[in-house]
C-alpha cells in the first residue's frame, strides 16, 4: 500500500502510465545544482552575518564566502592543506543537509517525472552524481587559496560517494525500487533494518546526552575558552555554530568512550573508562568538554551503558516485528541486529574521525574498528536476549 501511495501522481505530474519523461536526467541535473547553489548561499550569508557582527569590520564578503566555500567542501569529505597541516574532518551536522538536500532532489525528480525503475533511474542518478562532482571540483578551484590549499582528488571522490548514496536512497525510495528489493530479500531483512535503524538512533541520542552534560559540567571552562580567543560576538557566535556543526563528531567520540575504546585528539589527549591523558588541544570551545584532570569522569563510567541499551532497544524493535519463528529464532536474528549496529557505529566513528594538522594532532576521534568491535559484542548479547524475551512474551 505504501508504494502504490508513494507512486500515486501529484497535481502536474504524468499519468502513472505514461513514459518515463527524456528530460529527467536534465531536470535531476538542475536539481542537484540547486541543491549546490542554495547551500553555498545558506553557509555564505552565514559566514557573512557572523562576520558582520565584529566591530572591527570581521572578514570581508569575498573571504566570507571562500570559508564558506571550503567548509562546505569539508562537509563532503575534502581536506585543506594549511600551514600547520591537513585539515580533514568533516562537519557531520553540514554533511546530513547536504544529504537532505541531494535526497530531496532526487526523490522530487522521480516524483515530477513518474519513475518506477531501471534505465530511467540510473540515469537520473548518474547525471545527478556526475554534476554534483564537478561542481565540487569548481568550487574547490574557486576558494582554493596558497594558505589554504584544497584537496581536489578528496572532494570529487567525497562528493560522489555523498551523491551516489544520497540521491540514491532518495530515487529508491520514491521509485518503490526500496521496497521491491526488501520485499524479494530472504528473510526479516526489513524488521532487521529497522531494529538496527532504532538501535543507532538509540546510541546516537544517549551520546549526544553525553556530550551536553559534560559541557553543562563545565560552563566555566566552555567560557573560558572563548574569552581566551579574544574577539568580539563575531568570534562567539562563530564558535558557536562550528560547534553545533560538529556535534554529530563529538557524538561518536561519545560512543568510542561509552564502547571502551575512548577517543582521541591528536597523540597527547586520549579519554577512556581506562584512563585519561590529557595534552595540547585546540582552542575550540566544544573541547570543554574533556576532563579537566587526569581521572576518568564518573560519567564516562555512566557511558559504558549505551551499546547495552542500544542492543536492548535493536532487539525489542526486531522481537516485535518479526513475523515468524520463536523465541530461539528471534534471540539469533536478535545477535546478528547487535552486530550490523556495531559496524554501523564503527562507520559513523570513521566518518567523524580526521586529521586536525600534522604530528601531534594527526589523528581525532575514535578508532572504527576497536569502537565497532566493541558495540557489536555488548548490543550483540543484549540485542539476543531482548528479542527472544520480547518474542517469549509476544507468544505468552
Amino acid at each position: 500500500m505504501v508504494s502504490l501511495l508513494a507512486r500515486l501522481s501529484l497535481p502536474g505530474q504524468r499519468d502513472p502510465g505514461a513514459r518515463p519523461s527524456r528530460h529527467a536526467p536534465v531536470l535531476a541535473a538542475v536539481a542537484t545544482a540547486a541543491v549546490t547553489v542554495l547551500g553555498l548561499l545558506g553557509v555564505g550569508l552565514t559566514s557573512v552575518v557572523v562576520q558582520t557582527l565584529d566591530p572591527a569590520g570581521g572578514l570581508p564578503v569575498a573571504d566570507s564566502g571562500r570559508l564558506a566555500g571550503q567548509l562546505w567542501l569539508l562537509a563532503q569529505g575534502s581536506g585543506l592543506t594549511l600551514g600547520s597541516g591537513p585539515l580533514v574532518l568533516a562537519p557531520l551536522l553540514l554533511t546530513m543537509a547536504v544529504a537532505w538536500g541531494l535526497s530531496s532532489a532526487g526523490r522530487g525528480v522521480v516524483r515530477a517525472c513518474d519513475l518506477t525503475g531501471g534505465r530511467p533511474l540510473a540515469a537520473v542518478l548518474a547525471a545527478a552524481v556526475g554534476t554534483h562532482t564537478l561542481l565540487s571540483v569548481l568550487v574547490g578551484l574557486l576558494v582554493d587559496t596558497p594558505g589554504a590549499q584544497v584537496d581536489l582528488l578528496r572532494s570529487a571522490i567525497g562528493s560522489a560517494v555523498l551523491a551516489l548514496f544520497a540521491v540514491g536512497w532518495g530515487t529508491a525510495r520514491d521509485s518503490g525500487l526500496l521496497d521491491d528489493a526488501l520485499d524479494a530479500a530472504p528473510g526479516p531483512v526489513r524488521s532487521l533494518l529497522r531494529a538496527v535503524a532504532a538501535g543507532l538512533l538509540t546510541a546516537v541520542s544517549l551520546g549526544l546526552l553525553v556530550v551536553a552534560v559534560a559541557l553543562a559540567a563545565d560552563t566555566g571552562g566552555y567560557a573560558a575558552l572563548s574569552r581566551s580567543l579574544g574577539g568580539s560576538g563575531a568570534g562567539a557566535v562563530g564558535l558557536l555554530v562550528l560547534g553545533v556543526l560538529l556535534l554529530p563528531n563529538a557524538t561518536a567520540a561519545a560512543i568510542g568512550v561509552a564502547a571502551g575504546p575512548g577517543f582521541a585528539v591528536g597523540s597527547g589527549t586520549l579519554v577512556s573508562v581506562h584512563g585519561v591523558t590529557l595534552g595540547a588541544v585546540p582552542a575550540l570551545p566544544l573541547l570543554a568538554a574533556l576532563p579537566d584532570t587526569q581521572a576518568v569522569p564518573l560519567l564516562a563510567f555512566a557511558s559504558q551503558a549505551v551499546p547495552a541499551l542500544a542492543g536492548l532497544v535493536a532487539g525489542a524493535t526486531l522481537g516485535r516485528r518479526l513475523d515468524h519463528g520463536g523465541s530461539v529464532v528471534a534471540g539469533l536474528w536478535g545477535v546478528l541486529a547487535g552486530l550490523l549496529l556495531g559496524l554501523v557505529c564503527g562507520l559513523f566513528a570513521w566518518v567523524a574521525g580526521g586529521s586536525l594538522g600534522d604530528g601531534a594532532l594527526a589523528g581525532v576521534g575514535a578508532p572504527p574498528v576497536a569502537t565497532g568491535l566493541a558495540v557489536a559484542l555488548q548490543a550483540g548479547v543484549a540485542g539476543a536476549l531482548a528479542a527472544a524475551v520480547t518474542r517469549w512474551r509476544a507468544f505468552g
